[in-house]
């Protein structure tokens, strides 16, 4: 299969810290992508220089064809991104968001308009049209910045924490959408703190003191590490990652 993201010794250091450290791994074209680790693990810095927002230390990275250390911008241009604080402007109407977002992806004002239609009738926010996002409940919120953040169809989405603060019903549903995007060709490389939602992607990878210690299908790490549930998978690994 195409590999989207390809990345080979990637490290970032700030001063004498290192971190992300040699870092190697390669997602598919529509794969679900789980980047795992605790809290200062590297994650969040890895996805900074992925998406060309972070120049990498050394080591090299290509992202839907484009070099994340020479061609930031041309990154930037193929990809959507969700951050785990809500990322819409609550000031504004659902709509308003919608077109504002569009234009910053460079999208045609027509296409914006047929666009934002069909996606509020799929969402079931075709009477919120009008409503200030600040209004809405925070599931809805969630589900709208996520469909914001693939509105011009990237070529892959990135997802920092997107689900953080929601209940599980809601987040359930938001991962209905994320396999939606998959169907249509999107690859998703997300990262989460809640184990559960590491057993709805392809391939996952734990992250330990900026390294990656384990990669593989969860079915497989569960395996591996003898565990019935990939919290347990997490614990083991960042137990080891403790003792060494």
């Amino acid at each position: 299969m195409e590999e989207v993201i390809v990345v080979r010794d990637l490290v970032k250091r700030f001063g004498t810290f290192t971190a992300v450290d040699r870092i190697s791994f390669e997602v598919r074209k529509g794969e679900i992508f789980g980047f795992l680790g605790a809290n200062g693990a590297g994650k969040t810095t890895a996805m900074r220089m992925l998406c060309g927002l972070s120049r990498p230390t050394s080591g090299s990275g290509r992202v839907a064809g484009c070099d994340i250390a020479l061609q930031p911008e041309a990154v930037k241009r193929h990809i959507g991104y969700m951050s785990q604080r809500f990322s819409l402007y609550e000031d504004l109407k659902v709509w308003e968001n919608i077109r504002l977002f569009g234009g910053i992806y460079g999208m045609r004002s027509d296409e914006i308009a047929r666009r934002t239609t069909l996606l509020l009738d799929r969402l079931g926010f075709a009477s919120e049209r009008n409503t200030p996002v600040g209004a809405l409940p925070q599931g809805w919120k969630q589900k709208l910045a996520f469909s914001v953040s693939v509105f011009h169809e990237p070529e892959i989405v990135f997802l920092d924490e997107p689900t953080g603060g929601v209940d599980p019903a809601v987040r359930r549903q938001f991962w209905n959408l994320i396999y939606e995007a998959s169907d249509r060709g999107i690859t998703t490389f997300v990262t989460t703190h809640y184990m559960d939602e590491a057993e709805y992607c392809n391939r996952v990878s734990v992250m330990v003191d900026g390294r990656i210690t384990a990669l593989d299908t969860p079915a497989n790490l569960k395996k591996r590490f003898q565990a019935e549930k990939m919290e347990d998978v997490f614990y083991q690994i960042a137990r080891k990652g403790m003792e060494n």
